[in-house]
């Protein structure tokens, strides 16, 4: 191959010389973007909104098959509202990359937010079987929450339930126990969930709204009181507040 390269027209040398440019520079743009990528799921994380989105869009600007950068928007336009747009962003990602499995789950998980449960389990269920999933009690959180909002509470308690099998610290599927355990009337065993949530994790409006209805549920109203100042006072903007202030 070398041999004959030497036996080449100066303008396929040249035509040559322009597609590796082309390849190197594509390299360069791919790598860009994964920065920007980087850049915007961290702005993401802090919440700062804006600024992740036009890093995002920026990533995707630079590479257009970067199934990450359109799981990332997808998952900040939820946080926005932006259903469809969210929709169609989890749809190309999962189109450009259809065996990846945090994309399985977040896709999975908006479906059953947005009432299609059944695909949203259909994901979610090849999520956690899949041998090479690596941290499958993220599906299996998810799945739960899916019959959650059927209320199967049993189905959802068993997943919930292997989450932690596989992860004890795992605090979203604690936090879920507390519901599920509330919900059924398991009140004994929603506080055992509520204190391990509380020793491996901040608490949220979410958190601290079960944690009053578990101690109102049970009787202790001055606990249940307790969760309800610190909702009001650390978090008074929060839906979980909104939702005291006008009870009262």
């Amino acid at each position: 191959m070398r041999t004959s390269k030497l036996f080449l027209s100066s303008i396929f040398v040249c035509f040559l010389t322009a597609c590796a440019t082309t390849d190197d520079t594509k390299s360069v743009e791919g790598n860009a973007a994964n920065v920007y990528l980087q850049l915007g799921v961290r702005y993401l994380n802090l919440n700062k909104l804006e600024i992740a989105k036009e890093n995002l869009q920026h990533a995707i600007r630079l590479d257009s098959k970067n199934a990450q950068a359109f799981n990332a928007l997808a998952f900040l336009d939820e946080k926005l509202n932006k259903i469809d747009d969210a929709r169609l962003h989890y749809q190309t990602a999962i189109t450009l990359t259809p065996d990846d499995l945090g994309i399985k789950n977040n896709y999975g998980r908006f479906l059953c937010e947005q009432g299609e449960t059944e695909n949203g389990m259909a994901l979610l269920t090849a999520a956690t079987t899949d041998g090479l999933n690596e941290r499958p009690w993220l599906a299996m959180t998810n799945l739960g929450r899916c019959y959650m909002q059927l209320a199967k509470y049993q189905e959802a308690e068993t997943y919930f339930t292997q989450a932690l099998q596989l992860n004890q610290n795992y605090s979203p599927a604690l936090l879920e126990m507390q519901k599920v355990n509330y919900h059924q009337g398991n009140f004994s065993a929603a506080r055992v969930y509520l204190n391990r949530y509380a020793q491996v994790s901040e608490h949220t409006p979410e958190s601290l709204l079960i944690a009053a209805q578990i101690e109102g549920a049970t009787g202790n109203a001055g606990m249940a009181k307790h969760y309800q100042t610190l909702i009001l006072t650390k978090f008074p903007l929060s839906a979980e507040a909104k939702r005291f202030k006008l009870n009262k």
